[in-house]
């Protein structure tokens, strides 16, 4: 590490040359890691100056582990006791635990344009929380292929695809070919009328999603091979949390400025109202919608499309 430090301060090595390094570099079998750690411990248990000086760190560890335990815990509970101690007394009335409920059932139509309200509160006065959400969806997916992804020429994932492969079944292919086109317009309704009924981006981006998994399980990975492949995956991925991001930004911008928002709201109860709310559960829409098939295509056979 030290070596290759210094060999970048005189410009012998390339900063992100590690990073643009996209070959795929065989691990080192288990006999080999095996064999690495047993020399490694005959190593440490033929130094007795090595031995004493881990068990110092580790009593020093621990000594710091137990300290920063035990402040954590009584911090936490100092915390509860005085949440407790300021909490109403039972039978109490406590108008301030109603008054988020009461403007948004009050108010919510008029600033928000939307006429499901639910829509309206996670998408217009708690968007950066939806868009959190959104982002724990898309860091599972990216964990998913850190941990499952195998390589696109691996002879052992073709023969995985093929064991696997149930297309095959006529009942299964038939009916999830009739049902695929249903389903896909059944998504798309209910991400564009979330903000005039009960459903919205999450909903119908896991029935998006769904019909891809029917779609691949009935006409195979070849056929959505052709239609979702890894780059469209992250194109969609990050247009759609890039969007969202920028949007909702802009509005808090503007809103903690005090500036007049430009997005008009539309008329409550048409399609092209709410302002931002659907755009924005387009955008969830895709989100949930690529990692619900992505988990599939991964734990099913280690990769999404061919590239």
């Amino acid at each position: 590490m030290r070596e290759s430090v210094r060999s970048w301060f005189r410009e012998e090595l390339s900063g992100m040359e590690e990073f643009l390094d996209t070959e795929e570099k065989p691990d080192a079998s288990r006999v080999e890691r095996k064999s690495a750690v047993r020399r490694w411990e005959e190593q440490l248990l033929s130094n007795p100056q090595m031995q004493r000086e881990i068990q110092r760190r580790q009593q020093r560890y621990h000594t710091i582990y137990r300290l920063v335990a035990v402040l954590s815990c009584v911090l936490f509970g100092l915390v509860m006791l005085y949440m407790i101690a300021h909490m109403p007394h039972y039978g109490f009335a406590n108008p301030r635990a109603d008054e988020v409920a009461s403007r948004y059932l009050e108010e919510g139509l008029k600033e928000t344009g939307a006429v499901n309200i639910v829509a309206g509160m996670i998408l217009d006065y708690r968007a950066f929380d939806t868009l959190g959400e959104s982002f724990v969806l898309f860091t599972g997916l990216v964990c998913s292929l850190i941990l499952l992804r195998v390589g696109a020429r691996n002879p052992a994932t073709l023969k995985h695809d093929q064991y696997f492969d149930t297309s095959s079944d006529a009942i299964l292919h038939k009916i999830g070919v009739l049902v695929f086109p249903a389903i896909i317009v059944f998504g798309i309704y209910v991400i564009f009328n979330g903000h005039l009924s009960p459903g919205g981006g999450f909903s119908g981006g896991t029935i998006l999603g769904s019909a891809m998994i029917i779609l691949s399980a009935s006409a195979g990975f070849g056929t959505t091979d052709r239609i979702f492949t890894y780059k469209r995956l992250n194109l969609m991925t990050f247009a759609a949390l890039g969007f969202y991001s920028l949007a909702k930004g802009f509005v808090f911008f503007i809103g903690a400025n005090g500036m007049h928002n430009p997005i008009p709201k539309g008329v409550p109860g048409a399609l092209l109202s709410g302002g931002l709310i659907l755009p924005l559960n387009i955008a969830v829409g895709l989100v949930v919608a690529c990692t619900m098939y992505g988990f599939y295509s991964l734990f099913e056979r280690g990769r999404i499309g061919h590239a």
